[in-house]
């Protein structure tokens, strides 16, 4: 058992409690693992819980950044939980390339394809993915894909928030607690404009650019041939010191870019979801 290295509230605590005991209860589980701080805790507990009985599955196609593939493959193995990963082929389908506000659902629809095929193939008698209780207030078609291939959410199901979350990685000692949200490459393209994977290295490569130069959490939005930066805002006025523009704007240009801008209203998560 992961040995609690802080202090939580008493809520926090009975939460921790309950999930534990309820996968304990679980014969066997696999879990779609994408190393965020969300999946990457169902699947230390599940490991914590049931050993050998416990997989994780990563889906990787193009819409997953490398870095964030290598950060996945990095924390199964300092969990100890058996790691396989799977190629998706969302890409291929209009219902995904095409960019509908429902896109995430046809995303999902495959990724869950391969977890119950895998699951059912390797003898793991139940997928758990990472949804979380503030997921359930966003729009996330995905989780209706999920809901429709019997796959059990029990972060939201034992009502874990974003911040129950990273707390109790915290206080477990995982060192990537704190990690900041990165959705798929593909949430970086305006609905309607379509994803191919030529665009989404262009978003990864822009983005690789900028964190080497100090920044932890960016996104390239990308609309048309047209890169626009959100960094957070108490990162702005910073921004101008630690880059120096001809270059940025040239690295962008030779990437395919024909236009980039800062976007002065800030990191807002979901921002395209608003729009």
């Amino acid at each position: 058992m992961f040995n609690q290295l802080e202090i939580l509230s008493d809520e926090q605590s009975e939460k921790l409690y309950t999930i534990r005991r309820y996968i304990k209860n679980l014969d066997s589980v696999c879990i779609a693992y994408s190393g965020g701080v969300d999946s990457t805790l169902v699947a230390s507990l599940a490991f914590e819980q049931l050993g050998s009985k416990a997989i994780a599955i990563t889906g990787i196609s193009p819409a997953l950044a490398n870095t964030l593939r290598e950060e996945a493959k990095s924390q199964a193995k300092w969990i100890g939980v058996k790691h396989l990963e799977i190629k998706t082929s969302e890409l291929e389908q209009s219902s995904y390339s095409k960019n509908p506000t429902d896109r995430c659902f046809a995303c999902k629809k495959e990724l869950h394809k391969h977890t119950t095929y895998f699951s059912k193939k390797l003898n793991y008698k139940i997928v758990l993915d990472g949804v979380n209780l503030d997921d359930l207030k966003d729009h996330r078609p995905g989780i209706q894909a999920a809901k429709k291939a019997g796959v059990i959410s029990p972060l939201a199901k034992f009502k874990f928030s974003k911040q129950d979350i990273r707390d109790i990685s915290r206080a477990l000692g995982f060192p990537w607690w704190d990690k900041p949200a990165q959705p798929c490459l593909s949430s970086r393209f305006p609905y309607g404009n379509e994803i191919t994977s030529e665009r989404l290295k262009m978003v990864e490569k822009a983005e690789e650019y900028l964190k080497k130069g100090g920044l932890s959490e960016v996104r390239v939005r990308c609309q048309g041939l047209t890169a626009r930066i959100e960094i957070p805002k108490d990162e702005l006025k910073n921004f101008f010191k630690k880059y120096n523009l001809n270059d940025l704007v040239q690295y962008f240009s030779d990437l395919g870019f024909n236009c980039t801008s800062l976007d002065l209203e800030g990191l807002i998560s979901g921002k395209l979801n608003k729009s």
